[in-house]
């Protein structure tokens, strides 16, 4: 008697999909999925379980906290290449690009406070998180006797007091490059608060002030609480000496509130060539010290 012989099921490959992706955080509990709260990834996870008829989940280059918004944020999700038609229309033309329908079905489901921006295949060794070089925000507030504009009220924090923008400026110069920044970080187990603080500029328009702010990544609540510790010189109460002497603290300080949520956006994202993708992760995920 000849034995029947049986394969083992087939694990299907995946497809990694990299998305661009816009929203307004007001109404958000930030990116991340929590039960029973609204999140960014929440709603987008549903969405794309909902086109393409299996569970997946997004991965993001930041974890926004609640009220923060983005126009730059790059996340990947991973589809079961089984799945991928189920994102494709009938009535797809030639030459269009392949997830436009995507894209379209997207639009139609999604609030109207989040978008992707953009859908592509993510080259090989591409992570949103771990590939990522550098990520770009933008700190908005504004000085303005009467507050913010209507049109800009959930985009930008209204604050009561002039400041001292030289001030700011030359105190934002101490903190530049490779520090411990446990100072302007909230507390995470296991994860460091080395950073590589690349760009803090501010800019002044009329009442509106602005702050650029970029490094290789950002632990959690560190632009806010950067924002928040420059106010303080702003306003007088501290000086740049004071900013650099944080750099040798080693737990969050209590010395200065965090900036509020509504005035930051996360501009951008930065990524080496493909080739050196997969590079960038090995780099990324040798976690640095402080002997290091």
């Amino acid at each position: 008697m000849s034995k029947t012989l049986t394969r083992p099921p087939r694990i299907s490959d995946v497809v990694r999909l990299r998305l661009d992706i816009a929203y307004d955080g007001t109404d958000f509990a930030g990116w991340a999925a929590q039960a029973g709260q609204r999140t960014v990834a929440g709603v987008l996870d549903e969405a794309l379980t909902t086109v393409f008829r299996v569970p997946v989940r997004l991965r993001a280059a930041g974890r926004t906290d609640a009220g923060v918004h983005a126009t730059g944020q790059v996340a990947h999700v991973d589809v079961p290449i089984d799945a991928i038609p189920n994102a494709y229309s009938r009535s797809v033309r030639d030459g269009d690009p392949e997830f436009l329908p995507l894209l379209r079905r997207l639009g139609r489901f999604l609030p109207a406070d989040v978008r992707v921006l953009d859908i592509n295949r993510a080259p090989a060794g591409f992570d949103a998180r771990f590939s990522a070089l550098r990520r770009h925000y933008v700190y908005r507030l504004s000085t303005a006797p009467y507050g913010v504009e209507p049109q800009q009220a959930r985009y930008v924090t209204a604050w009561p007091r002039e400041l001292d923008v030289d001030a700011m400026t030359v105190a934002s110069r101490e903190l530049l490059g490779l520090h411990d920044f446990a100072a302007f970080c909230r507390h995470r187990e296991g994860a460091t608060t080395i950073r590589d603080l690349q760009r803090l500029d501010w800019t002044h328009q009329g009442h509106l002030i602005t702050a650029q702010v970029s490094a290789d990544a950002f632990c959690w609540s560190m632009v806010r609480s950067l924002v928040g510790a420059l106010l303080a010189v702003g306003e007088g109460r501290r000086t740049a000496a004071w900013c650099r002497e944080l750099l040798s603290v080693t737990e969050r300080s209590s010395d200065f509130a965090a900036a509020p949520p509504q005035g930051l956006t996360l501009a951008r994202v930065d990524y080496p060539p493909d080739d050196q993708l997969a590079s960038r992760v090995l780099i990324t995920r040798d976690v640095r010290t402080r002997d290091r």
